[in-house]
């Protein structure tokens, strides 16, 4: 068996057809900075640039997932967990920023949210 080279989660990258436009809904949204940002590609991260942080790339053939799934339908393949301490406050503010709640909610300390150019995302408060 070969020794495991050093490595570590830095990022999540999402895909959007506008990175700045997506970026500045995630950055207030976490209350985050923007870096390394162009036309194709925006980081964000905690304003001491500490990792793992969120960026977002050019996608100009982006198709939002469905959620809950569906059968010949883009599908989500990963989202985000996004723990707060009010869920209803949180979920306002989002809708704020210009997310919207998805129809179908599973469970109740979690919120099911739709950023503005289709990602899942959960809102949720710690059950423990």
């Amino acid at each position: 068996m070969t020794d495991r080279p050093d490595a570590r989660l830095v990022g999540f990258v999402l895909d959007a057809p506008n990175p700045r436009a997506l970026a500045a809904f995630y950055r207030e949204l976490l209350g985050w900075t923007a870096y390394d940002q162009d036309d194709t590609w925006v980081r964000l991260g905690p304003a001491d640039d500490s990792r793992p942080g969120l960026s977002i790339q050019l996608e100009p053939n982006y198709r939002a997932p469905t959620w809950p799934g569906v059968t010949d339908a883009p599908q989500m393949q990963a989202h985000l967990d996004i723990l707060v301490d009010d869920l209803e406050a949180a979920s306002i503010f989002a809708e704020s920023l210009g997310a919207r709640q998805a129809e179908w909610q599973p469970q109740q300390r979690v919120r099911v949210m739709i950023d503005p150019v289709g990602h899942i995302f959960d809102l949720f408060v710690d059950g423990s």
